[in-house]
């Protein structure tokens, strides 16, 4: 499949609904490719898939799309010329469809591989005509339909073209649909025949067959009659031969009949000899070669009533005079009358120009095609970077131009925890600045993992405070419980980390703390994703007034924890920003799970009610599992 249908495809999406929307589409098909060159050849399966996933992301119906993709096609092809092509094939509709199967043999010339589907018309009368449509692709229906209807309404003016489905079926690989096509056709009515006298113009056999050198005469039986005096010198033995023995029929896509041909005069047709010609007792080497000494033929099918035959007026079809030699053939075999001796010589002449020409466009196409790939993989990069600056729910609505103060959120209860390191400055004071960033960077990162693993999010660092935060961006009814995780993982985890001055393990202390919040970006430069409220100022107070190696927790969070996880009370300390003395009491029995890890409580008082703070807390359950 060329790159033309392709690149189409991904206009016709952009257009109409917008380049964000055709790049989901592309990412959720799995396709690569950036861009698509029109020349180039692709898997014959990218169009399904980039259409399935099309119809189901744009929830549009899929004979809709289709029919609408083809309408676009016709404007899209405009912009390479083809839009010209299309209005010199006829002077009328019904022109334009009996030479539909014509179309792609003229638009072989630039897509030489194309596998083009197959057309043929009958039926015809003044309010339209039946016509026939066969290919090897599945899905194509409708969107040849909207291909019909454009050219219709654009080159011929008519707005009123109906296409309805008479007949659909599967005939061995072949997808064959009958249309059944209204439109004005008063064209058809109008047609005379040409008022000649009749009467009989002597012609030997000899000069008709000199005049058409490559001409084949067969009867109703498909018995060769007679052949061109050039095709009798490299296949001398074809006369009174079944044609459809010696020769296979590739276009157009019928049984190789004779009431089959008679329906399809209109037709261009191909024949191509089924076995090789051996020319100078050389032997065939592979089936490349083998293929390139078959005589291909192209030409018309004309019935002669006279002589109630069909003659098959053909010319050899060769890429260059290599082709034309190794079949046996010489420039004076081909015709005089026609242009066939001028396009060969002066086709091979061009085709080394045109060749280079050609190889250095895929190559810039090829360049091209790898820095979007790579410039695809860069803004990857870019977004992961900044979704692990900024939430991705949040970036992406700063993405379309929302102000900053517009996505601040308030969230009614999420849980926050705070840590830092037991005498942190002591540390630095008696190892390298080097030393420092290196214990730091394999703390926090052993904290970001577990971060991931717990479902909280990482807020900030600021020297060797780290900030996290369960229950936003994305709201989660267990948000203590999965801070509290969080905070008995980082306890576990730091002691795999030595001081670098004593080589002994790193010692922590976490706060933690639930309550209301806004959440937010905030600023211009260096945007960060911000957390304010007492909640917050409180939760650092839970830190700041823990122990070495303990996790300090509020009277809040312990009454959103679950039964599974065993707290107990500390006794009294002075909390900045509170009042000064707290008081306490024991709830239930202290509990060493791991490490000898023991669970203490706080306690805060109220304005109204005594609030109790808790800390130091497992989760048996949890742990159990590890």
């Amino acid at each position: 499949m060329y790159g033309l249908l392709l690149e189409s495809l991904a206009c016709y999406i952009k257009e109409n609904y917008g380049d964000e929307k055709w790049e989901e589409i592309r990412r959720a098909a799995a396709i690569e490719h950036i861009s698509f060159s029109t020349h180039q050849i692709y898997p014959e399966n990218l169009i399904p898939k980039l259409s399935a996933k099309a119809i189901e992301l744009l929830h549009v119906p899929e004979h809709e799309f289709m029919a609408h993709m083809g309408e676009y096609f016709v404007d899209f092809v405009g912009q390479y010329g083809y839009d010209r092509v299309l209005s010199v094939l006829g002077r009328h509709m019904r022109d334009f469809l009996n030479g539909l199967d014509n179309l792609h043999e003229y638009l072989k010339f630039s897509y030489p591989r194309m596998r083009a589907p197959s057309f043929f018309c009958e039926n015809e009368t003044s309010t339209g005509l039946t016509l026939h449509y066969r290919s090897k692709r599945r899905g194509f229906v409708h969107y040849t339909m909207g291909q019909i209807k454009q050219v219709g309404k654009e080159i011929y003016k008519l707005d009123d073209v109906e296409i309805t489905i008479i007949k659909e079926e599967m005939s061995f690989d072949m997808h064959v649909v009958t249309f059944n096509l209204k439109f004005d056709n008063r064209a058809f009515c109008a047609l005379t025949a040409l008022d000649r006298e009749d009467q009989c113009l002597p012609l030997k056999a000899s000069i008709f067959i000199d005049i058409f050198p490559f001409c084949i005469l067969f009867g109703p039986d498909m018995i060769i009659k007679n052949i061109g005096n050039s095709l009798a010198h490299i296949l001398p033995e074809l006369i009174g031969q079944d044609i459809s023995e010696v020769f296979d029929l590739t276009r157009p896509l019928i049984d190789f009949k004779f009431t089959s041909i008679l329906k399809r005069t209109n037709n261009i047709f191909e024949l191509v000899s089924q076995r090789s010609l051996i020319t100078g007792g050389s032997e065939v080497a592979d089936e490349d070669e083998d293929h390139t000494r078959k005589i291909h033929l192209k030409g018309q099918m004309l019935y002669m009533e006279e002589w109630k035959m069909i003659v098959f007026l053909g010319t050899p079809q060769m890429n260059d005079l290599d082709a034309m030699i190794r079949v046996g053939l010489f420039i004076n075999d081909l015709s005089m009358h026609d242009f066939s001796r001028d396009l060969m010589m002066a086709g091979t002449q061009q085709s080394v120009e045109l060749k280079l020409a050609l190889d250095q466009e895929q190559q810039k196409s090829k360049k091209l095609e790898e820095s979007m790939k790579k410039l695809d993989e860069e803004m990857k990069r870019t977004d992961e970077l900044l979704y692990q600056m900024i939430p991705k729910l949040v970036a992406d609505r700063l993405r379309k131009g929302e102000n900053p103060v517009d996505t601040c959120q308030v969230f009614e209860c999420v849980t926050i925890l705070f840590s830092d390191v037991v005498t942190f400055t002591e540390i630095c004071s008696r190892i390298s600045p080097m030393e420092v960033v290196s214990m730091l960077n394999s703390m926090y990162s052993i904290f970001d993992r577990l971060t991931e693993l717990n479902g909280v999010y990482k807020v900030e660092t600021i020297g060797d405070a780290y900030m996290a935060v369960g229950g936003a961006p994305v709201k989660d009814v267990l948000h203590a419980e999965r801070t509290c995780d969080m905070a008995m993982d980082m306890v576990d985890a730091i002691q795999d980390l030595t001081d670098p001055s004593t080589g002994q393990h790193l010692r922590i202390r976490v706060g933690i703390h639930s309550g209301a919040v806004v959440a937010g970006v905030v600023g211009l430069k260096m945007p960060r994703y911000c957390l304010f409220g007492d909640s917050v100022n409180t939760a650092s107070r839970m830190e700041s007034t823990s122990e070495p190696m303990k996790i300090h927790i509020s009277q809040t969070t312990h009454e959103l924890l679950g039964a599974d996880y065993a707290t107990a009370e500390r006794g009294e300390i002075v909390v900045k920003g509170k009042d000064s003395y707290t008081t306490t009491r024991i709830f239930g029995c202290p509990v060493a799970v791991r490490h000898g890890l023991t669970l203490y409580s706080y306690c805060l008082p109220s304005t109204e009610v005594e609030q109790k703070t808790f800390c130091c807390l497992d989760n048996p359950l949890k742990r159990g599992k590890d």
